[in-house]
């Protein structure tokens, strides 16, 4: 293999569109790039991707690789995930966590595992591992499974196992740990400044049960910890005694390392995408992944092999981490699984994954506070909602918060519907509790109203009519605090049409919810 194509194979990229671009396939052939990650961008129907997928292969094969592409999603479920239409929704990860049943975690990481592989999309960017014990965490929260060590571990353990046994290779993110932050690493360099006793006593302790567990790949966190880095504001992703120093050698973890996407502020701002691709690989990482710009992509690979040959990486460690990465590939797919596959499987969106998937939204979805009080046929409701534009970076904003209407009328059709849209929606707050007067019940959605004092004095205000309200979180279930006095206070912890399903059918006395908080409010 040439040094060109060596550099490319440790890269995954990303591109635009739902077929195939000139960009990738100038990459492909030229350089051998290790793999491609598609986002919401890139998705269509079933149909569509399957085919995406197979026409990646089919350039890859004709290039001459040995092993099939990797081809990788973000299919964390809740709040991250990129596939649509036809495919079964799955809970995230803190619904997952509000069940406290593994068994859940491990069922719903197989369903998604089998549909996404259907697809022919062969590595799942997931489960994500990170404890989220900071309340404040801008980009972590319900993607996390809650705050305690042991509870995340098994849920994350077994999450990644049934991925594994749907013939999925997984990846732990992301190392060591970006739960406890309150700075989102799209925007801008987290850091963490816990001793190295606390790292090991708290968010180590996922990654080292995972790793035990037979771990695939774990993705780097863009967030300095000065206990791990001595040089200043380096995040974990260009740190040599994080990368090789921690994770190789005290963790022993031996399998694919890859970054998170270097795109991203934390890295772009700093030292700049391309340098920082060369620095992760120099502090030991695998796979760089540069999701969006074709400059940028192939610019990296070029100053990659620019590194080796002034001495400053030594070829055989990419050599190393092709072997790694080849490894993880033959372990989950062959050129003749890909071949063999040219049909979407029936099982992908079935009404069994569906059936399933339903069973776990009713055991996770959770009241926090209030007492049964069922919305009566007669009752007039008025159900009062955000927009969805407070979604982070890493989320698609595909989906929407209307979905919670649908689902009502579905099962109680005396209603009406107010959108509330940021920032405007402060001065409709009179008008909205004015029309209170005209209805019997209120259902209230907040959408991180723990960050959005609007949303808190809209609640507030609904509260001093008198009228029973119930408060759905639909995201962070730390709103929940926010509001003691309300009727019933209800976490959904994603605004899925399944969670809206199962909460409205609870709503009007239709349903039953079991979970618990994974969380503590105080």
């Amino acid at each position: 293999m040439s040094l060109q194509k060596k550099a490319g194979r440790l890269l995954i990229a990303g591109f635009k569109g739902t077929t195939i671009s000139e960009e990738i396939k100038h990459l492909i052939h030229e350089y051998h790039i290790g793999g491609v990650i598609l986002f919401g961008r890139n998705i269509g129907t079933p149909k569509d991707i399957l085919a995406l997928t197979q026409s990646l292969q089919q350039e890859a094969k004709e290039a001459g690789y040995k092993t099939p592409l990797l081809m990788c999603i973000d299919q964390e479920n809740g709040v991250v995930r990129r596939l649509g239409e036809g495919t079964t929704i799955v809970p995230g990860a803190m619904l997952l966590g509000a069940t406290y049943r593994p068994n859940y975690a491990y069922q719903a990481g197989f369903v998604t595992g089998k549909e996404i592989k259907a697809l022919g999309i062969n590595w799942n960017l997931s489960p994500v591992v990170d404890i989220n014990n900071n309340p404040e965490n801008p980009v972590i929260g319900v993607r996390s499974f809650g705050e305690k060590p042991d509870e995340v571990t098994e849920m994350a353990k077994q999450s990644m196992l049934g991925m594994q046994a749907a013939g999925v290779m997984t990846t732990l993110k992301h190392f060591p740990g970006h739960g406890d932050t309150s700075v989102d690493s799209h925007l801008d360099l987290p850091v963490i400044t816990h001793d190295l006793k606390r790292l090991h006593d708290v968010e180590l302790v996922p990654f080292k049960g995972c790793i035990q567990a037979g771990a695939d790949a774990i993705m780097s966190a863009h967030v300095y910890f000065p206990a791990l880095e001595t040089e200043a504001n380096t995040p974990a992703t260009l740190s040599r005694s994080v990368i090789t120093g921690l994770l190789r050698g005290k963790l022993g973890f031996d399998g694919v390392v890859t970054t998170d996407c270097m795109e991203m502020d934390a890295i772009a701002k700093g030292i700049g995408t391309v340098n920082g691709c060369v620095q992760a690989i120099k502090a030991g990482v695998d796979l760089v992944m540069v999701s969006h710009i074709h400059s940028l992509q192939e610019q990296a690979i070029l100053e990659i092999m620019e590194a080796v040959k002034n001495g400053d990486i030594e070829e055989r460690q990419l050599d190393d981490s092709i072997a790694r990465i080849e490894r993880m590939i033959a372990k989950y797919t062959s050129w003749e699984e890909i071949e063999a596959s040219q049909v979407v499987a029936d099982f992908v969106g079935s009404e069994s994954h569906q059936n399933e998937m339903r069973e776990i939204y009713q055991a996770g979805i959770t009241i926090a506070s209030g007492q049964e009080s069922a919305i009566l046929p007669s009752d007039r409701v008025l159900l009062i909602f955000p927009t969805n534009e407070y979604a982070t970076m890493v989320e698609d904003k595909r989906y929407a918060t209307l979905e919670m209407a649908e689902q009502l009328k579905k099962v109680h059709s005396n209603m009406e519907i107010i959108e509330i849209k940021s920032p405007q929606f402060i001065d409709q707050i009179e008008f909205i509790v004015y029309q209170v007067k005209n209805f019997d019940r209120v259902v209230v959605l907040t959408l991180n109203a723990v960050q959005h004092k609007g949303q808190q004095t809209l609640v507030n205000k609904l509260l001093e009519t008198g009228r029973p309200i119930d408060v759905v979180a639909v995201r962070s279930p730390y709103d929940a605090k926010l509001f003691p006095q309300v009727n019933r206070m209800i976490c959904t912890y994603e605004f899925t049409k399944v969670a809206f399903e199962i909460v409205a059918e609870y709503l009007v006395g239709k349903r039953d919810i079991k979970g618990k908080l994974p969380v503590a409010l105080q």
